[in-house]
């Protein structure tokens, strides 16, 4: 048997995640538990809360305006508990970031977080796609540029500088640009935009504006990590965060050109739902971040 603030917090899970079965894993409860204390919960207030398909699950009318007191309840509840326990932060943290930032800026400094909050676990989820943090059931995203999803709420992080690169052997058999104008008869690794699905062009500061240059490229991907591989193989010009190409420009595999007319800096950021109070783990880790990237004097 649950009692009802766990099965309010059970309540939220479903609707967040779309599944008993996600729900009942978040919490480390069998499936048929999770199922039966829903149950029982529409029982109690005498309304569906749920629709149910074999596919996916959504809240009716009732239920979407239950799981907003839910969503209040279990904010003040825990904000409560966090005043009494001297607001140190606790409890299960998902972050999701790109790879090879989480390796170049956060690894190396985790031991610092998990000994100044002993009581926050974490969760890395490594990806560079568009997540629904709701349906996910992630807590915070660290993501370059703007999200098209409103419900978020944006915390700015970093500004971070990009460059452009080539392997030696591409700018051996193509020559080395001087300026934005020997770009013609170039060709570049082919970056598709996972909002529009269109290859993104290079850009390039000229004067006081960026131009946009679209070359020919001869093979495309939606892969940060494989546009990387591509340039140091040789298959064209190619734009990232500089952090990205550091290992392989101080071995030589890849050349920086065009240093005077650099792309425009990536925005970092970190996301959480704005139809949530900022937990203090959510808050702690932000802070911390925000700090990892100063002492980084990007």
């Amino acid at each position: 048997m649950m009692d009802r603030l766990e099965t309010l917090r059970l309540f939220v899970r479903v609707l967040e995640r779309g599944s008993f079965t996600k729900a009942a894993v978040d919490l480390g409860i069998p499936r048929s538990t999770a199922s039966e204390a829903i149950q029982r919960l529409e029982r109690d207030l005498e309304s569906r809360l749920l629709e149910r398909t074999t596919r996916h699950i959504a809240a009716t009318p009732d239920g979407a305006a239950y799981y907003q007191r839910c969503l209040a309840i279990l904010a003040d509840l825990e904000e409560a508990e966090g005043a009494l326990r001297g607001h140190e932060p606790s409890g299960l943290l998902r972050i999701d970031a790109p790879g090879t930032l989480t390796r170049v800026f956060l690894l190396p400094h985790l031991s610092d977080f998990l000994t100044r909050y002993p009581k926050i676990s974490l969760q890395l989820g490594q990806t560079e796609r568009l997540v629904n943090l709701v349906r996910e059931g992630v807590d915070c995203v660290i993501r370059a540029g703007e999200p098209e999803d409103s419900s978020m709420v944006m915390r700015r992080l970093a500004s971070i500088p990009e460059i452009t690169c080539a392997s030696p052997e591409y700018l051996e058999k193509f020559g080395t640009p001087k300026s934005v104008q020997d770009l013609k008869g170039h060709q570049m690794v082919g970056f598709l935009s996972s909002r529009t699905g269109a290859v993104m062009p290079l850009e390039f500061k000229v004067g006081t504006r960026f131009e946009e240059v679209l070359l020919h490229a001869p093979v495309t991907t939606n892969d940060a990590d494989t546009v990387h591989h591509l340039a140091r193989e040789g298959f064209g010009l190619a734009q990232a965060p500089s952090y990205r190409f550091l290992d392989d420009l101080e071995a030589g595999r890849l050349v920086e050109v065009l240093a005077k007319a650099p792309p425009p800096p990536m925005s970092l950021a970190a996301y959480y739902p704005q139809n949530r109070q900022l937990s203090p783990r959510v808050r702690a880790f932000l802070d911390w971040v925000i700090g990892v990237f100063e002492e980084a004097a990007l």
